[in-house]
């Protein structure tokens, strides 16, 4: 059978109690409740009063009965009656204390039974969850790299669709569908795609898609503090964004024109590479049989024979060329023999092509016009070198 006659001795909750209008009720229930306390408190300094007194008065009797013993062996009559004496009034004190403790227990528990002393925890118990290695944290750099490439291929759409939105309870409720985007390779792939749109002029795109990144970066952050699986810090990570928190949405936000700021610079170096190794490629094909740029040594030439190249004027050339100191001459000459620039023997190679004409086999500059040989010279052309 089960007793139930403790609940028949219980002090009503403050909740259920009637009181006058004029009394303020929840005034009476804080006194209440402070004046319930205040006894529980001052019976638990009475116990622990009385078990200290308890537990020094055994320890003088076990102290006393070791001197008793002692005394006893060296046939100290006068020592063992004063030994005797302590010994009875101890125990006296001893039965007091006892006493006293068994009215301290009964009259707590002839003290009615409320909130604070109903019930009392069986027992608790805490576990820590000690986070496990990855997998991946055991690979070697090219298995790393292999596993990213195979998750990009595999959920860039979804990455994608992630980088489009704006609202975070849209971001939540996404990744919360979709936790496996709550990881690195996410992150890494949005910041690439981030400069790809950048170097494509796509500005407020690259901006949106580059909050997304930063939320996605603040989240594995988080996740590292808290020692916590990325998954399991998707909500608290947005919960604290909608709090609107100044100074952490002023970090996050420090944080987004830093990164927009880094991306811009990225693209324009991948821009001005891109250009120097086009620029180089072209210059490769302008290169002459002697392995100059025909550019760069016409703008190196002095401005009558640049002038002889832009008219096309094969006589005019000549002639500046006999006004010319001989070592200068034959020093641009080369130049431009090597370049390209003056192709000699232009006609002789057409007539071995099956009587071409000399126009058609010269040699170009990219973006030149053909070489035109002359009356006077029919086997020397020049070509003007493309800007």
């Amino acid at each position: 059978m089960v007793d139930y006659t403790k609940w028949d001795h219980i002090e009503v909750s403050d909740d259920e109690d009637e009181t006058h209008p004029n009394i303020d009720t929840r005034s009476l229930y804080k006194w209440r409740h402070e004046a319930r306390v205040q006894r529980m408190d001052e019976m638990s300094t009475k116990k622990e009063k009385n078990q200290k007194l308890i537990d020094e008065n055994m320890s003088k009797l076990k102290k006393l009965s070791g001197n008793l013993e002692k005394a006893r062996k060296s046939k100290d009559d006068k020592e063992i009656k004063a030994l005797e004496k302590s010994m009875k009034d101890l125990k006296t004190q001893e039965e007091k204390l006892l006493d006293e403790k068994n009215f301290l227990i009964k009259e707590e528990q002839a003290q009615p039974l409320n909130v604070d002393t109903l019930s009392q925890p069986g027992f608790s118990k805490t576990l820590i969850n000690n986070p496990q290695k990855k997998k991946s944290d055991n690979l070697s750099e090219e298995e790393q790299l292999e596993q990213s490439k195979k998750f990009m291929d595999k959920h860039k759409e979804d990455i994608k669709k992630y980088g489009m939105l704006r609202e975070y309870h849209d971001s939540e409720t996404f990744l919360m569908k979709n936790p496996h985007l709550t990881c690195e390779d996410t992150a890494n792939y949005l910041v690439v795609w981030c400069i790809d749109l950048e170097v494509e002029e796509k500005h407020a795109l690259m901006e949106r898609v580059a909050h997304q990144t930063i939320c996605m970066q603040f989240l594995l952050e988080l996740s590292k503090q808290l020692e916590m699986d990325p998954r399991s810090t998707i909500r608290p990570f947005f919960q604290k964004m909608r709090k609107n928190d100044v100074q952490y949405v002023d970090g996050f936000n420090d944080e987004l024109q830093s990164f927009i700021g880094r991306v811009k610079e990225r693209a324009q170096a991948r821009i001005d590479k891109a250009m120097k190794e086009y620029e180089e490629e072209e210059r490769q094909k302008r290169i002459g049989p002697g392995g100059l740029d025909p550019v760069e040594v016409f703008e190196s030439l002095p401005k009558e024979l640049q002038d002889c190249f832009d008219k096309k004027d094969i006589q005019l050339l000549q002639d500046t060329m006999t006004t010319m100191p001989e070592e200068e001459a034959r020093y641009h000459l080369k130049r431009c023999i090597d370049s390209g620039l003056w192709v000699p023997d232009a006609g002789k190679g057409a007539a071995a092509k099956g009587g071409a004409t000399a126009e058609g086999e010269a040699a170009t500059a990219e973006g030149g016009e053909p070489k035109e040989p002359t009356e006077d010279d029919e086997e020397e052309t020049f070509d003007e070198p493309s800007h």
